[in-house]
């Protein structure tokens, strides 16, 4: 790049704020309108739908930022045009508000994976229990009902809020911190914005519908075809009945491709690599010692057996990825402040700024506070609230213990949104999988440890990754000229919704659908991975299976191995960036239980967008996302269709089932009388 050419880059940057200069900011209250409400209820159950299902099916959960933005977008404008050609228009549609949809509907769908409905609540289940074998006593399980769980929600969602609001000067202000996600929101909202971006943005949203259409007149034609379980497209033997049987083989998923195409190749990469380590060697030859290291006589699903394996191996995995991050993260975050504090970089609020945008974005920043002083005391007044609450839904956990998590919480709330703030990473699951070991260890297992690890989690999760995800918000306010205080505001109301929503989806899934079914449509994979972990914390590694420890401690240091290989290589090896071709041992553990068939499709997904890249780049960068958010929102909505039809005791027409030639013929034989 020539120096004219970068000067020219650097003026288009400092005049972003310039090209707005004509449309005035609206005051806090009118950024929060009944239509950005009334948009974000309706975005938000959409969303709602689409994580729980995914959380359902795999726990593989992408950014939905940018669906999130241009659907918000898309709502609100057509409606304005609307209002404006009939003369009543009497609030033009600013980004401001845009900024308030999106923090809302995303505030919303993070409670619907923090929930932990697909995870710690419903690990809690008899369903789960049953299939764990071990803790399955009545003071380790309880049954699900929306209203303790909406109850709970409530209880534990907003305390994150409050424990990280005195500190959005420091993140934002003082140490300049990029939030990724939030930054690439803001951008994305300022271009919707701009004649050209607006353009552009119609172009998406057309795009998104077409797609979406097709997505879920797929889904409906797909439903037809399954009467019953193996039925239909889903259960389709791709690569032989020999490779389906071992979970390798193509559902024909417009969600799992979608997926595919919002996450980076390697994700994709890795997930394949884990389905083929596992289930193509690992599980084959471990299946081969039945009777030796466990008993033949035991249930495919029995954690005493091959079960116990696949789920013990993927927690090693998962623990060994999340204590490196968590580790690396507190390094990252103490050699930044040394940094910060050697070089003196830390800026007083009246400092002269030169650039316009920023003095304009630090004048609104600053202009509508929240009182340090109210969150501090919302803390305290919430923590207290669910420091009663709590014991009285979970009798396994004290009061005192409830009392030590709100403790520590706020120290984990910053680390966290400090190093999202740094990374781009949230560890929520990773400080919740840490909980679960210490407090059920602390309770016991005949004193309701799974129940009380397993409820732990949930309070640990919700504070920091609610904290982690407002600070994201305060910068994509802070890039847009929104307000903190409309940006707080939106989050509660998002948070709210969220708490609402969330078990409704759920329980219309739980009632309509076996969930939680190794073998079923939605495993909920986490679910048995959590009550795992708090079975290790109860009973330590006594409930392994024969030679599973081994495998374990094995599993675990290679997977803190490769983490540290990858960042060895980032910081050294910058000719080639072969650490890009490292999978992620987190990845690689989720087939572990699931097996191979959604790493197909989003390898398809993947391949897709690779093919569309190199034959035309800007296409591809510009429609790539509206095309696989209209794949993911099309075939997520029609299972809310056919939930209801499941609920109503409305049955598909036809099994499309596929046979072995032996297994057909005897099947003839059979109808032949």
């Amino acid at each position: 790049m020539t120096k004219e050419e970068k000067h020219e880059d650097d003026e288009d940057v400092a005049s972003l704020e310039k090209a707005f200069e004509e449309t005035a900011v609206p005051s806090w209250q009118n950024q929060i309108t009944i239509r950005a409400m009334v948009t974000s209820v309706l975005l938000s159950a959409v969303f709602n739908v689409i994580v729980c299902k995914l959380n359902l099916s795999t726990g593989v959960i992408p950014s939905l930022n940018v669906a999130a933005g241009l659907l918000g977008f898309a709502m609100v404008k057509g409606y304005t045009v609307l209002i404006q050609k009939c003369g009543y228009l009497k609030q033009p549609f600013t980004r401001q508000e845009n900024t308030v949809i999106q923090t809302c509907v995303v505030a919303s769908s993070g409670i619907a994976f923090s929930s932990g409905t697909a995870s710690y609540l419903l690990g809690m289940s008899p369903i789960t229990a049953a299939q764990a074998e071990t803790g399955n006593t009545p003071i380790n399980v309880k049954q699900l009902s929306i209203g303790w769980m909406m109850t709970f929600l409530f209880t534990v969602s907003f305390v994150g809020l409050f424990s990280i609001v005195p500190l959005r000067k420091v993140m934002i202000l003082r140490y300049k911190l990029t939030y990724p996600s939030g930054t690439a929101t803001a951008y994305l909202i300022n271009s919707f914005h701009t004649p050209k971006g607006a353009r552009l943005a119609k172009k998406q949203v057309w795009v998104l519908f077409k797609s979406f259409v097709g997505s879920f007149l797929w889904a409906c034609f797909q439903w037809f075809f399954s009467a019953a379980d193996g039925c239909g497209f889903s259960s389709f033997p791709t690569f032989g009945l020999a490779a389906y049987k071992q979970r390798f083989y193509f559902d024909f998923s417009a969600t799992y491709v979608g997926v595919g195409m919002i996450c980076p190749y390697m994700v994709n990469v890795s997930l394949l690599i884990g389905a083929i380590l596992s289930w193509g060697v690992l599980w084959p030859v471990i299946e081969s010692k039945k009777g030796d290291w466990y008993s033949a006589k035991l249930p495919a699903s029995s954690l005493h057996g091959i079960q116990g394996y696949r789920v013990f191996l993927a927690i090693a995995m998962m623990l060994g990825d999340g204590l490196f991050h968590v580790v690396y993260m507190v390094i990252v975050t103490l050699k930044s402040f040394m940094q910060q504090k050697s070089q003196k970089e830390l800026i007083d609020e009246s400092t002269e700024i030169g650039n316009y945008d920023e003095k304009k974005r630090m004048e609104y920043f600053l202009k509508d506070q929240i009182p340090n002083t109210v969150a501090i005391a919302g803390y305290v007044v919430l923590a207290g609230i669910s420091i009663v609450v709590i014991p009285q839904i979970f009798h396994q956990l004290k009061w005192y213990q409830v009392l030590v998590a709100y403790a520590i919480a706020p120290i984990l709330a910053f680390c966290n949104a400090y190093g999202c703030g740094l990374t781009d990473w949230s560890l929520a699951s990773n400080y919740g999988k840490i909980a679960i070991l210490v407090f059920s260890s602390w309770v016991g297992l005949d004193q309701g440890g799974v129940l009380a690890g397993l409820a732990s989690c949930g309070v640990m999760m919700s504070i920091v990754s609610t904290a982690s995800d407002l600070m994201q918000d305060f910068k994509t306010g802070y890039l847009t000229l929104s307000s903190a205080r409309s940006m707080f505001f939106s989050q509660v109301f998002g948070t709210a919704i969220g708490c609402v929503m969330s078990p409704l989806v759920f329980w219309v899934f739980f009632k309509a659908y076996s969930v939680g079914d190794p073998e079923g449509s939605y495993p909920a994979p986490y679910a048995l991975m959590y009550r795992g972990i708090a079975l290790l914390g109860v009973e330590g590694f006594s409930s392994l299976p024969k030679n599973c420890l081994k495998l374990v401690i094995i599993f675990f240091f290679a997977s803190v191995f490769m983490n540290l290989v990858t960042e060895v290589m980032k910081k050294y090896e910058t000719k080639y960036r072969i650490y890009r071709f490292i999978p992620s041992p987190m990845c690689m553990a989720i087939p572990f239980y699931l097996g191979a068939y959604f790493a197909i499709d989003m390898c398809i997904g993947s391949l897709i967008l690779f093919i569309w890249q190199r034959k035309n780049k800007k296409s591809a960068k510009d429609f790539g996302p509206a095309v696989a958010s209209g794949l993911i929102c099309g075939d997520s909505l029609w299972g809310i269709p056919a939930a209801v039809f499941a609920l109503a005791g409305v049955q598909a027409p036809i099994c499309m089932k596929f046979l072995s030639a032996s297994a057909n013929n005897k099947v003839d034989a059979l109808l032949a009388g």
